[in-house]
């Protein structure tokens, strides 16, 4: 996320309300690994140097952006655990972050695209 964070803004009767997109990008973060099968979200060199400095984030692996009729379109990064079926793993992902999304920010979410970027092998596997 930049330094010049954008908003999502709803206008209510009373006044405005606006949510950080890094508000969002935590909810959808926790979504992502409330979900079986997730193992985590993949990263980028800018967060794993945020991480090697002491500063956690969930919004690692999720991108947000608008569409056309302002809808929410979420991109998200994520390491599936070995032996699950990747096509329902991103199908529960999918619908976890839908769900999430909407029912705590009031958002409207157009798109939750899912990325499974690896595959974490069990540590008895590894060598």
């Amino acid at each position: 996320m930049a330094e010049n964070k954008e908003y999502f803004t709803q206008e209510m009767e009373n006044g405005s309300i606006q949510i950080s997109e890094d508000v969002v990008a935590s909810v959808t973060g926790m979504a992502v690994l409330e979900v079986e099968g997730v193992c985590g979200l993949s990263s980028s060199i800018g967060t794993d140097i945020a991480e090697m400095l002491g500063m956690k984030t969930l919004s690692k692996g999720v991108r947000l952006s608008t569409t056309e009729t302002g809808a929410l379109r979420i991109d998200c990064d994520v390491v599936s655990k070995f032996g699950q079926n990747i096509f329902e793993l991103a199908k529960n992902v999918q619908e976890n972050v839908k769900s999430s999304v909407e029912s705590v920010t009031g958002l409207s979410v157009a798109e939750v695209n899912v990325t499974v970027c690896g595959i974490a092998l069990p540590k008895d596997n590894k060598k």
